[in-house]
């Protein structure tokens, strides 16, 4: 039976020299079941391409963005050009990009067949490579890192694009006078990690990785300091509340995953007491607290090896037993020492930025319940005992609430469905393309004309996972709410491998986690459809510019559409692939088309100067 459709106007606005689009529904839920896991993976792994820093290459996809710092470390003698910026700013902090690496790096090591199989694979070692060629070239001596370019401070004074940056780009090195071992053992994991994640394609760059890996946690041990002692610089942005030991036990026990040494697995043993890996049970995991992490990896151990581990069987279960205080909090059986939840079921650590610590969560619980299943046991909590398959759902209900299964209906991944943030703190999305717009943006006219815009951001930051909500779910779409509507590196990362796995799972509408009732229920009125827009070619005639945009718009609601009827206004040249009616601004299907089979697309085409057309769904019926 026929249904009719009729939805709230979803505006489509894309700036016509920029090949990225802007999508700004009304309330309506993005009601995708089950969401297109494999899709967010790849706007996720996008989002690290809008984060590079250094000369970019020509085949990347971001093409709004272009090359910048490219004399970082120059005028202290030392090339520290590339890497990743750090968030909506412009800093490269080591301590949480050698984090994101690390856990892009989990990820392959875990879902390697997931990704080969999803065609993901190469873009993944990609955005882990960005991150280890500059690693490897900040580590320019054995007992020496530099571990950040650019101080916060002046940093955020600022609101420019990247490509013109103005701002100091002082680089700071820890050594061993002024020891840092967090960084510099983070910095050992994550090469580690992509060591391992490099060998079965790139046997000698994953051995040069691996040799710095253990140089840099010789060094992190032997010459032993907080680093934000050395570093006052990053202190106020990324202090360590944790100390370094965490991060001491996390690089060895990498270095034992990468290199099968048993000098190293004796190391997490003999230092599993003093060093808090059996004593700390922890409710969080993330850039600074790195135990539950290390907790799971090292009960991968005891899944792995079982018996064969003897000599450290009774410390690993020691580990495991705390890997389990984190996930049986998570899913609420924790006997009351429970991580705290949204009303609307989302995971609560903090309230600043807790979608980083949604997304480390989600992570642990996915790759702990794969342990579990592989050998056939369970989760023994508190208060009751939890299947793989039940922890697998937790786990996606998490995911589901970032991409749209909440309380407002709103996607906290930019660019994800057709309701998600359009003012996201972050100075590259905010301020248009130097492609778009070549003159320079100027310090605090950046501030003045961007920042403090009402307007949405001209470039979608497509994969970008925002703070997220606060403690009630709400969430306010405000470019100056840095707390909520800021993404950062250490909150996508972990979310790569997770819909890596997702996407490989069959659909399983097996009920989860529920939670309780919250505020008005979502609307099932969304647009069916999510639209990808692009800029294919570009021109100048008599002196003003034109524009071929491409826009392809895939039928996400899960049944056929059988009626399309668009609102397309501001269009002042030709279009192709779809239909004119007889009223003002409306189109159809074109006259070859009788239906948009689910997952399938449209595509639309029109050539036109000036500011691109706004496309609104205005009804449809479905199959």
């Amino acid at each position: 039976m026929a249904t009719v459709n009729k939805t709230p106007a979803a505006t489509c606005l894309l700036i016509a020299a920029a090949a990225s689009i802007l999508l700004l529904a009304a309330a309506a839920a993005v009601d995708a079941s089950p969401f297109d896991y494999a899709g967010a993976f790849d706007k996720c792994l996008l989002f690290f391409e809008a984060q590079r820093s250094g000369k970019l290459p020509a085949d990347r996809l971001v093409r709004w963005r272009g090359d910048s710092a490219l004399t970082d470390g120059f005028s202290q003698g030392v090339d520290l050009v590339g890497g990743y910026y750090d968030s909506g700013d412009h800093v490269k902090f080591g301590l949480p990009m050698a984090y994101a690496v690390t856990m892009l790096s989990w990820g392959v090591v875990e879902f390697e067949k997931e990704m080969v199989d999803g065609n993901k694979l190469h873009r993944v070692l990609d955005a882990i490579r960005w991150g280890t060629n500059y690693f490897v070239k900040a580590h320019t001596q054995h007992n020496a890192l530099w571990v950040q370019v650019g101080d916060g401070d002046s940093d955020h004074l600022c609101w420019e694009r990247a490509e013109d940056m103005s701002t100091p780009r002082t680089a700071f090195k820890i050594d061993i006078n002024n020891p840092g071992s967090e960084v510099a053992g983070e910095t050992a994991a994550a090469l580690a990690a992509a060591a391992k994640a490099f060998k079965p394609y790139d046997r000698m760059y994953s051995d040069l990785l691996l040799l710095h890996a253990k140089q840099l946690f010789t060094f992190a041990d032997t010459f032993r300091g907080k680093y934000d002692d050395s570093l006052q610089s990053a202190k106020k942005f990324y202090p360590s509340a944790s100390g370094y030991q965490d991060e001491l036990l996390w690089a060895a026990a990498w270095l034992y995953e990468a290199t099968g040494d048993e000098q190293y697995l004796h190391y997490v043993s003999q230092n599993a007491e003093a060093f808090g890996g059996t004593g700390w049970a922890v409710t969080e995991f993330s850039w600074d607290n790195k135990y539950a992490g290390l907790q799971v990896l090292l009960s991968k151990v005891l899944f792995e090896q079982g018996g064969s581990a003897a000599g450290y069987a009774d410390t690993l279960k020691q580990y495991q037993a705390k890997a389990e205080f984190f996930l049986c909090a998570c899913l609420q059986k924790n006997n009351g020492h429970n991580v705290k939840m949204t009303p609307g079921g989302l995971l609560y650590v903090s309230d600043w930025s807790n979608m980083q610590y949604v997304s480390s969560s989600a992570f642990l619980l996915t790759v702990y319940a794969d342990y579990l299943a592989e050998s056939r046991g369970t989760l023994r909590c508190p208060d009751g005992e939890v299947k793989p398959a039940e922890i697998l759902r937790f786990a996606r209900s998490q995911v589901d609430y970032v991409l749209g299964k909440n309380p407002k209906g709103m996607s906290y991944m930019v660019g994800y469905g057709s309701y998600y943030p359009t003012h996201v703190h972050h100075r590259g999305a905010s301020i248009p393309s130097i492609y778009a717009m070549n003159a320079t943006v100027g310090c605090m006219e950046g501030f003045d004309k961007y920042y403090n815009s009402k307007n949405a951001d001209p470039n979608v930051l497509y994969g970008a996972l925002v703070g997220g909500p606060d403690a009630n779910d709400g969430y306010d779409d405000d470019r100056c709410n840095y707390q909520h509507a800021e993404p950062t590196l250490v909150g996508n990362a972990p979310m790569s491998g997770v819909f890596a796995r997702l996407a490989a799972e069959p659909a399983d509408n097996t009920p989860g986690y529920t939670p309780a009732p919250h505020g008005p229920s979502p609307s099932k009125g969304g647009s069916p459809l999510e639209f990808v827009h692009t800029v294919t070619n570009t021109w100048k005639t008599n002196g003003v510019d034109y524009y071929r945009h491409v826009v392809t718009a895939k039928n996400t609601c899960g049944h056929a559409i059988t009626y399309l009827k668009l609102q397309i206004k501001e269009l002042s040249g030709e279009i192709y692939g779809v239909s004119r009616t007889n009223a003002k601004d409306m189109y159809e299907f074109p006259s070859w088309m009788t239906r948009l089979d689910a997952g399938a697309q449209l595509t639309i085409v029109y050539i036109q100067g000036g500011p691109a057309a706004k496309i609104a769904v205005v009804e449809y019926k479905t199959a």
